[in-house]
């Protein structure tokens, strides 16, 4: 019997090793019981582009349908916005999609959406793991006879959350502009919806490719190298986006194939909202983005709240206060005027159309945020160490055993998720292993990508 744990988001295991259909039952089964205690009966299920994730899908809806629980059933592979939009739009108590988000192509995953369209309240989502059974003994009627009986319904999630973005979007503006962009999908969820809203679009790994070609769909650069040496090829492209597996999150990168990441496009957001749009709202971050976000939010005259790392944080504020942007340095971003939701696409598409409707470059906007709050690169590692250097590492954290990392002395220190050392009022370096993988993050910020490089090098070279 394996002791499933959820994570940051979500339970993620390996498949045909922890990930199991009798392990997805036991899931599946703790939040059968989860609904009925709190008197809840619907549920939207989807699945994205994984191995399996059809069969795994299928066993969440017979476990729920067991229990008398009716399930909205996506049609084919969908993105995790779409099923968060979808138990919006169908009036349900829960989302479930089956999905390991960027995690390496061997894994899948479990998440769960509250009924405003977001990730579950943390204290939900702990709730429903008190509830898993050590086995589901419980007896499964077949999908076809759960249809008959109205206790599965397929649903067309990927056409409603079309119809979505282009009641919300100028689609049509932004495909007469003119402006050429190149999209990566890396095999996942998002292709489809992508290939149909945008026209003029240069397209990588817009097919059904569970593997993954042996590659985790992690929308960052050292991923995503293809999509920039295509933009450096061809002139006429003035912006790449990459979505991760899931479609929830987003890499971007300029008209010259450099990599922007999920700071500047957080500070895009905010500027292209308040500045140009005249919105207005609390920013929520979590503890790893940059402080530039605080920064122009104190000049905007924005409040602006710091969370743990997840975006379930983010999601349990935006469900209880108005918030104008929300994210996460890895890439999981939200803006004001959607569901409470992560969502790749529609990130996407607000710097697009922020391009289209100001007639200015990425490397132009970037620059006017330069202006706002001073310039300011981002780099991030992975290590993949044993468990027993990883533990070694944190404690040595705990106990403020690090002075300096190199020639670079450590000023001061916070702690609300993982440990950031501040070097200089534009430096810091950031240690924390990572809630969804065996890994230990080290994040660095500094004036330069250059000078992060250094930073990270000698904050390895100390902690290792």
């Amino acid at each position: 019997m394996v002791n499933i744990k959820f994570g940051t988001d979500g339970w993620r295991a390996i498949i045909a090793d922890d990930y199991t259909v009798d392990n997805v039952k036991r899931v599946a089964e703790a939040t059968a019981l989860w609904l009925k205690k709190n008197q809840k009966s619907k549920v939207v299920i989807g699945h994205d582009c994984r191995f399996g994730g059809k069969m795994f899908a299928e066993t969440t809806a017979q476990v729920l349908g067991a229990h008398g629980i009716t399930s909205y059933l996506a049609e084919g592979f969908v993105s995790t916005p779409m099923v968060s939009l979808g138990v919006v739009q169908n009036n349900a108590d829960l989302g479930v999609v089956i999905t390991a988000s960027h995690n390496p192509p061997s894994y899948n995953g479990y998440k769960l959406k509250s009924n405003l369209g977001g990730p579950s309240l943390p204290s939900h989502v702990a709730e429903v793991e008190e509830l898993i059974p050590d086995v589901c003994n419980t007896s499964l009627s077949s999908i076809a006879d759960l249809k008959k009986s109205g206790l599965v319904q397929i649903v067309d999630l990927e056409g409603a959350y079309i119809a979505h973005v282009r009641k919300n979007f100028d689609i049509d503006g932004i495909n007469a502009s003119g402006l050429k962009i190149a999209y990566d999908a890396m095999y996942g969820a998002g292709q489809r919806c992508m290939m149909q809203l945008l026209k003029n679009t240069v397209l990588l790994h817009c097919d059904d490719n569970p593997s993954f070609r042996g590659q985790a769909p992690e929308p960052i650069h050292k991923n995503l190298l293809e999509l920039s040496e295509t933009i450096k090829n061809d002139p006429s492209i003035v912006l790449g986006i990459a979505n991760d597996g899931d479609a929830d999150r987003i890499g971007m990168y300029d008209e010259d194939g450099n990599f922007v990441d999920s700071h500047h496009i957080l500070l895009l957001l905010l500027m292209y909202l308040h500045k140009y749009k005249g919105m207005n709202g609390k920013v929520v971050i979590t503890f790893s983005v940059t402080d530039k976000m605080k920064k122009m939010a104190q000049i905007y005259g924005l409040d602006c709240e710091v969370t743990k790392i997840g975006f379930k944080y983010i999601a349990e504020i935006m469900s209880k206060e108005d918030v104008i942007v929300g994210g996460e340095e890895s890439g999981g971003l939200a803006v004001k005027g959607h569901i409470p939701e992560r969502d790749g696409v529609w990130i996407g598409l607000t710097i697009l159309e922020f391009m289209a409707k100001t007639g200015k470059t990425l490397k132009q906007l970037i620059q006017e945020v330069y202006d706002t709050v001073g310039s300011f690169a981002f780099d991030r590692d992975d290590l993949h160490i044993t468990e027993a250097q990883k533990q070694a590492v944190i404690e040595n954290c705990k106990t403020n055993k690090y002075t300096s990392f190199g020639t670079f002395p450590i000023k001061g220190t916070e702690s609300i998720d993982g440990f950031k050392f501040i070097l200089s009022d534009d430096e810091w370096v950031m240690i924390r292993p990572s809630g969804t993988e065996p890994v230990l993050r080290v994040y660095a910020q500094a004036p330069t990508l250059a000078k992060a490089r250094i930073l990270l090098d000698a904050a390895n070279a100390t902690i290792l």
